[in-house]
């Protein structure tokens, strides 16, 4: 339901060789450990992969313990001339994610590696599991191909949390858990077809998503993470079609337009099963939109290629942001409505001997924006402001200056603020148009050095800059840039966090060798790495780690 892009990301293939395999250990600072082992194979048409991985961190502050375990699975076969058949699975095992909470600004000064109290009294943790897997099938005929994608997710979770019952007797040590059961299935149907027999002719890519979810989600009173009284029960499912189409083409060989649409329909449903308090809120919502693009890219010269995209979008609101509900009650906010974006974005990206560049400057408009207008001891609560207004510009610099030694920049600056924004309290209402959009720096820097590898040496430094922050809608509370003096303060922007890494590789017949060592945070810097937006009580900062190292290696075989 995300407005702001995709990322695509793609599992790792098999090793070209009949067999591999490796195993990567790495210790550090804070208690951390991380251990790895990867196998691939091929025979005839098919190929597979194996990767187990388990990671344990004591943490920089207290009550910040991680355990977790993932095993990932892949698969590929050929059958015959044209068609593959690709299967995905993984498992997820967290059963520690131990929550510090935020701190208020005098908590940071005085032990900025603490916990809030309340989250260390009742206990603030998190178990969760997952597994899921995918089935892809994918057709090519002539000039034109189709596929089938169908997955399926399995999710638990178990989470004693600081947040106090909003009914019942309190204590310092009565918190509540959340549960929640999750089963998600979904089904993606595609046909690509060229509409000709060249390669400028228009390509054509047209499918639909089916998707459906189905979440238990259950609230407990508890003392010291301790299972009491039942307070909410209820399933939630959530159903989405979402017909789509695209466009390519090129009319001449210089320019390349792109365009596109797709209906989304999500229904919301909800049926109460906690019926003791007198009051069943089951019901459901569908919420729908039509949502287009349009681009046209100049590819004339690699020098200079401008493009011009415009484009909509459409985000619901997730079940969570449903079922917070500001009165503690059952069922899902009536009152809370999707958000729709207008997007605009001009740029150009070239190549200029060794320096690779990029530029764009783009314009948001978001109607019905859906923001985190409160939070209360660890549950933050949604509404719709009026209005956002997204500008900013995007740079990015690679250099190789020599052939060992690459430069990389990139650079960004966001001017996100409420257009319009009402929130009523009462009988007043707050008016905050104008004001800077919370948790969103104006400006991110980040400097990167590759130099290597030179007798298989590699030295890796970046340098990252972050310019200040609020952390509340009514801009009074400030979060100073990374580094900077003092970082709950209005102080301006800061010097900077600066990591560094350098590793080694050496390689006889199939086998390789390939320590490496770091240090995060060179310089010791003292910075705020995450806020809780509109904290109550001020409890909005959340503070990254000192100086720290971590030190490893891998060591693998591969079959000639």
């Amino acid at each position: 339901n995300a407005s702001g892009g995709v990322l695509n990301l793609t599992s790792e293939p098999a090793a070209p060789g009949k067999f591999s395999q490796s195993i990567r250990a790495e210790g550090g600072s804070f208690g951390l450990f991380r251990l790895q082992g990867r196998s691939s194979a091929r025979r005839g048409t098919a190929s597979g992969t194996v990767s187990l991985t388990h990671t344990s961190i004591d943490g920089f502050r207290q009550r910040s313990e991680t355990r977790f375990t993932q095993l990932n699975l892949g698969g590929d076969v050929v059958l015959g001339s044209a068609t593959n058949l690709g299967l995905r699975f993984g498992y997820a095992d967290a059963p520690r994610a131990q929550n510090p909470g935020a701190l208020t600004a005098a908590e940071v000064r005085a032990n900025p590696d603490s916990a809030a109290g309340n989250n260390i009294l009742r206990k603030a943790d998190k178990d969760v599991s997952q597994s899921q897997l995918s089935l892809a099938l994918t057709h090519h005929a002539g000039r034109g191909s189709w596929g089938v994608i169908a997955f399926g997710i399995v999710r638990a979770l178990r989470s004693p949390q600081a947040i106090p019952p909003s009914t019942g007797t309190q204590g310092p040590t009565v918190g509540t858990i959340n549960t929640i059961d999750r089963t998600v299935g979904g089904l993606r149907v595609t046909a690509e077809q060229h509409l000709g027999v060249t390669e400028r002719a228009p390509r054509l890519t047209a499918g639909v998503d089916l998707q459906r979810m189905q979440d238990d989600r259950a609230l407990y009173r508890a003392v010291a993470a301790v299972q009491d009284t039942s307070l909410l029960d209820q399933r939630e499912t959530v159903t989405e079609i979402g017909p789509f189409v695209q466009l390519r083409w090129s009319p001449v060989s210089e320019i390349e337009i792109v365009t596109g649409g797709r209906y989304d329909a999500v229904k919301f449903s909800v049926d109460d099963h906690h019926l003791t308090d007198g009051t069943d809120n089951s019901g459901s919502r569908t919420m729908s939109a039509f949502s287009a693009n349009a681009g046209i890219s100049y590819l004339r010269d690699q020098r200079l290629s401008p493009y011009v995209n415009i484009s909509t979008a459409f985000e619901t609101p997730t079940t969570t942001e449903l079922a917070n509900q500001p009165n503690s009650t059952g069922g899902f906010n009536s009152q809370l409505d999707p958000q729709r974006t207008v997007n605009y974005e001009v740029g150009a990206r070239g190549v200029l001997g060794p320096v690779s560049y990029s530029a764009a400057g783009f314009v948001g408009r978001v109607r019905n924006a859906i923001v985190q207008y409160r939070e209360v001891s660890g549950r933050a609560y949604f509404a719709n402001a009026g209005r956002l207004k997204n500008d900013g510009i995007e740079l990015g610099l690679s250099a190789r200056l020599a052939n060992q030694l690459r430069l990389f920049t990139a650079y960004t600056y966001s001017n996100f603020r409420y257009g319009e924004y009402r929130i009523v309290n009462g009988a007043t209402t707050d008016t905050l148009d104008g004001k800077q959009l919370p948790g969103v720096p104006k400006a991110f820097i980040r400097f990167g050095l590759r130099a290597g590898p030179v007798r298989g040496v590699a030295l890796d430094v970046d340098h990252t800059i972050s310019a200040a922050v609020f952390a509340d809608d009514r801009n009074t509370v400030y979060v100073n840039g990374w580094g900077k003096a003092g970082p709950t303060t209005l102080n301006g922007i800061g010097l900077g966090v600066t990591n560094l890494r350098l590793s080694w590789e050496g390689k006889r017949g199939g086998a390789w060798l390939r320590p490496f060592l770091g240090v995060n945070n060179l310089w010791d810097r003292t910075y705020i790495s995450s806020l809780t937006v509109n904290g109550s009580f001020g409890r909005v900062f959340e503070t990254a780690p000192g100086r720290n190292f971590y030190l490893g290696g891998e060591v693998g075989w591969a079959a000639r």
